[in-house]
């Protein structure tokens, strides 16, 4: 096994036990549910993070959307992609309650700021520029040897610590200091 494919076997390597724990799951097998929540437990709740600061309000739509998969386990095997599939189901799930909560609410319509247009349109334009901005990336990344792009996707892209990716990487601390080093002198210098 080449070292440099190491992240992307990992993630490979997940993606398949996944799919033999969805199938499990279909069968009936409740250890593999179990299985299912424990490995995307934390990857839920770090995005949903990003999506509210209401911890209680996160565990719940969390809760909700397991209970949602456990009931609904017949369908499981349609899913492509699982981790997906449960990132919009948290979303839409957030979404939901949220608007509860406002329709509920004892503020009266007048006092709330409803979204105007400019906005609709701003976030378009922020998307769109986020878009170019990756394929930017992704552009400039193609012209890094694998191993400094690796490196430079584990720490600015997945946020590992250095000490995260000597593991992965199999390397020292310095080697790894000086392979992102070069990797970002080169990016300079092609942007420049």
């Amino acid at each position: 096994m080449k070292q440099s494919t190491l992240p992307i076997n990992l993630m490979q390597e997940k993606a398949d036990q996944t799919v033999h724990l969805l199938s499990a799951f279909q069968s009936g097998d409740t250890s593999a549910f179990s299985s299912l929540y424990d490995l995307y437990i934390n990857v839920l709740y770090n995005y949903g993070h990003k999506l509210t600061t209401d911890k209680e309000l996160l565990k719940d739509c969390i809760h909700d959307v397991f209970v949602r998969l456990y009931m609904r386990r017949s369908e499981v095997c349609s899913i492509e992609n699982f981790k997906s599939y449960m990132f919009i189901s948290l979303k839409n799930k957030l979404c939901d309650e949220i608007r509860k909560r406002i329709y509920m609410s004892e503020t009266a319509v007048e006092e709330t700021n409803p979204v105007a247009m400019d906005n609709v349109e701003e976030s378009y334009l922020n998307r769109e520029k986020e878009k170019w901005n990756n394929m930017m990336v992704d552009k400039l990344l193609k012209q890094l040897s694998p191993r400094q792009r690796e490196a430079l996707t584990l720490y600015y892209i997945e946020e590992k610590k250095y000490e995260d990716i000597c593991e992965i990487m199999s390397m020292n601390y310095q080697s790894v200091r000086n392979l992102m080093h070069r990797g970002l002198t080169k990016l300079r210098s092609i942007v420049q």
